[in-house]
This record gives structure tokens, sequence and C-alpha cells, in this order.
């Protein structure tokens, strides 16, 4: 089965370019992140006619998180227990294929320090011990979204230039190892161990044109997610300026492939 996480930077400006991403690659499940949109206002009709359902958790102007697929899922879920920010919508998980997906919108945190910051450690805190009062590790479970921090130096254009800044510092960097002490492994590296390769790039100073960019959009797994992954892939065709008339979120899309259950 094909899955795609991808920020879409407002579902509503960036709909045709989904609906375009559904016919090339045609996955079983999409997380979308950042859809600005909220519940009432969800394009569902031109979904459904592309053939996708969609579970949805939104918010007006900001945030929100959405899941689409070919087929039912079950056990959806908004939010978790212990967010110390129910009130911004980030994260909605489900289970299809025999495996337990977790679609996230990490908190960005703006500046290392500042009060967003300490929510962003707050947030990740608490969904680190959500997985570990509620799920196994020994279970098939990807958590996969755009995560807002680059994992290593491989994944960022100018490490020298980012060490200690918000996306790349090492309390940023503490909680991602923490979600991976817990029993996740990068679905994304398992296949790509060269650096490089990025899913974010600032929409100034041309900076995709350069290649300016992040790797902070993510697939974590656990041991039985990394052994049915048999392969991964940023579709940097979707953030080219050039690739549609209408303009590109920032994000590039991330394809997880596995085998079925």
């Amino acid at each position: 089965m094909r899955a795609i996480s991808w920020n879409v930077n407002s579902l509503r400006t960036r709909l045709e370019r989904v609906l375009g991403l559904l016919e090339r690659h045609r996955p079983d499940l999409v997380c979308l992140q950042e859809t600005k949109v909220q519940d009432a206002d969800f394009p569902h009709q031109a979904l459904a006619a592309a053939g996708y359902q969609a579970q949805v958790c939104g918010q007006k102007s900001y945030n929100g998180v959405a899941l689409l697929s070919r087929q039912d899922v079950t056990e959806v879920q908004m939010g978790f227990p212990g967010n110390p920010s129910p009130e911004q919508a980030r994260v909605i998980s489900c289970k299809l294929g025999g495996v337990r997906w977790i679609n996230v919108y990490v908190i960005n945190g703006k500046e290392v320090g500042c009060d967003k910051f300490q929510l962003k450690m707050a947030w990740l805190d608490a969904l680190t011990s959500w997985l570990q009062d509620d799920f196994s590790p020994q279970e098939p479970l990807v958590l996969l979204g755009d995560f807002n921090i680059a994992p290593d130096e491989r994944d960022v254009y100018d490490p020298a230039a980012w060490a200690g800044r918000i996306h790349f510092s090492p309390a940023e960097h503490a909680k991602l190892q923490a979600l991976k002490e817990w029993g996740l492994g990068d679905l994304y590296r398992l296949h790509h161990p060269e650096g490089g390769l990025y899913s974010w790039w600032d929409y100034r100073q041309g900076a995709f044109q350069r290649d300016h960019g992040l790797r902070i959009d993510l697939a974590l797994g656990t041991t039985a997610a990394q052994a049915a992954c048999t392969g991964t892939h940023l579709d940097r065709w979707e953030r080219d300026p050039s690739s549609h008339p209408t303009k590109p979120s920032d994000h590039a899309p991330l394809l997880v492939d596995l085998t079925a259950s």
C-alpha cells in the first residue's frame, strides 16, 4: 500500500494540486497537514469525485490535518490525550491495511527559547507519552507528517548556518531521539542514506531553485513497519513552481510504500 504525507499549506489554495497528486500516484492513504480549513468547508465533494473519502480535524485559517483514503479506515481519533494545546488541530490517526497511521503537524516553535518553542517541547513530550501509554513498538505503526525538525546534518543545506536554530537545535533533536528510543525508525533514511534530499524550501530568495532546503517531513515506523517498507520518495516535482499553474506548497509530498499486511 502507498501512503503520502503532505503539508499543503492551505487545501483550498492547493486543491487542484491535491487532485492531480491523487491521479498521478493513486495512494491508498494521504495524510495532509496545514489544511487551514474548518470542517464545514472541507471539499468532500471534489475529493469524493476523485474516489477518496476524508476524515478531517480542521480549524479556520490555521493548522488542520486530514486523512484521505480510497477504502474505509477504522479507529479514527482526533488529537491525543495530554495535548498541551488541544485547541490546535494538529493530529489525526487511524488504522488502514493492518497499520496504525498517526498524522502529525508538529508546532513550528518560531525560535529557540521563546514561549512557542517551549510549547513545542511540551507538545512533543506529550506525543511521546501517548505512544508509550497507548501503543506498542511491536505493532505496525507509522508516525508521519510535518515534524518541523531536520534530523541530522544530511537534512540541512547549510548545517553550520542552521546549527542551534529552530528546526535544527539540540533540544529538538533530543525530542526526536525520544521517539526513536521508544521504537521508531526513519523510513526515508532506510532507503536514502545520502544527504541533500529535502522536503521544504522557503518561498523567499529562490530557495527551491538554489536547493536551499531542509528535510522536516518525516515518516517514522516501528520495526514491523520498517520491515514492510519497500520504498520512499520525495516528490520534488510537486514543489516546483513551474510544474503547475497554481503556486506550490513550500513542502514536497513524502511517499511511503509498504507491503500489504
